[in-house]
C-alpha cells in the first residue's frame, strides 16, 4: 500500500489509529519517513508523561496529562508565518511545537494508552478536547479549562464580535473528522508556504475522508489554477456550484466558469 492507502486503512481499524494515520500522511510528504520507528519512539515519550502524572483515577487524569506534556516543553507553535511542520505529526514530536490539534493528537494516543478517557471537540479555529463526562473543554496547547464564557470568548477571538456559540460547536469530534482537518490545515500550509504540489495532495486527501463541501473543492480548484491545470480547475468549480447554496457566491462561481471558458480535454 502507499502512504495514503495506510492512512486510510488506520482509520478503518477498530479503535481507529489515528497518530498512525497521521504519520502516513508526513509519510506522503516525506518518503523517507517510517512511520513504525516513529510509533516505536513513541514509548520513550509515553514512559516520560506516566512517570509525571499524580496518583489518580483515569478520569481525573486528563488536564494532569496535558499539564505534563506543557511541563515536557510542548506548546502551540507560535511562529509567524506559521509553517507546514506545525501540523506534521514527527516534526511537532521532535520540534515539541505545533497546532492545537496537532497538540490533541498526540494527547489522544498518550490518553488510550494510559486509559484515561479524552475525545476531540471539533471547535472552530481551534481544537479542544473533552473528558466525556465532564463539564468543561480542555486547551491542548496549555491544559487550561475552558468553560462556556471562556469557549464564547475563544469562539470571538476566532471568528470575530458577530460569532455566536452553537452546540455545532461543541461537538465530538470522530477519528476521520480530525485527519480530515489535520488535511485541511496541511492544504492550507503548504498554500501559504507556496508548495502547491504538497497542497494538492492535502487537498486531495479531504475529499477523500469526508463528504465534500463547497469550500474544499474551491481549494483545490485554486491550486490547480496555481499549477496552470484548466480542466481540473474547472471540474472543482462545477462540483463547488452544485454545492452552493448562496446566491451571490453562485453568480459569482458561475462567472468564474464562464471567465474559464471551454477547456479542451486532454488526450
Amino acid at each position: 500500500m502507499d502512504p495514503r492507502q495506510h492512512c486510510l486503512s488506520c482509520l478503518e481499524r477498530d479503535p481507529p489509529a489515528m497518530l498512525e494515520a497521521a504519520l502516513w500522511i508526513a509519510a506522503e510528504h516525506d518518503p523517507r519517513l517510517e512511520p513504525e520507528q516513529v510509533l516505536r519512539d513513541f514509548g520513550a515519550l509515553l514512559q516520560l508523561v506516566a512517570a509525571g502524572l499524580p496518583q489518580l483515577p483515569p478520569a481525573e487524569l486528563a488536564q494532569p496529562l496535558l499539564r505534563r506534556l506543557n511541563e515536557l516543553d510542548f506548546h502551540e507553535d507560535d511562529e509567524m508565518p506559521l509553517r507546514p511542520r506545525a501540523a506534521l505529526l514527527p516534526q511537532v514530536l521532535a520540534t515539541r511545537r505545533g497546532q492545537p490539534l496537532s497538540l490533541a493528537l498526540i494527547a489522544l494516543e498518550l490518553a488510550s494508552r494510559l486509559g484515561i478517557p479524552l475525545v476531540g471537540v471539533n471547535f472552530p479555529g481551534h481544537f479542544l478536547l473533552r473528558v466525556p463526562t465532564a463539564d468543561h473543554l480542555l486547551d491542548p496547547s496549555s491544559g487550561r479549562r475552558l468553560y462556556t464564557r471562556d469557549c464564547r470568548d475563544l469562539l470571538v477571538r476566532v471568528q470575530g464580535p458577530q460569532a455566536e456559540l452553537k452546540a455545532a460547536h461543541l461537538q465530538t469530534a470522530s477519528p476521520g473528522d480530525m485527519i480530515q482537518r489535520l488535511s485541511r490545515n496541511l492544504s492550507q500550509l503548504h498554500r501559504e508556504a507556496g508548495e502547491f504540489l504538497a497542497a494538492l495532495k492535502d487537498a486531495e486527501r479531504v475529499l477523500l475522508l469526508g463528504p465534500p463541501s463547497m469550500h474544499d473543492h474551491l481549494v483545490r480548484a485554486d491550486i490547480y489554477q496555481r499549477l496552470d491545470c484548466p480542466q481540473a480547475e474547472r471540474y472543482d468549480l462545477e462540483r463547488a456550484l452544485l454545492l452552493c447554496d448562496n446566491p451571490t457566491q453562485h453568480l459569482q462561481l458561475a462567472q468564474r466558469l464562464r471567465r474559464l471558458g471551454h477547456v479542451q480535454p486532454l488526450h
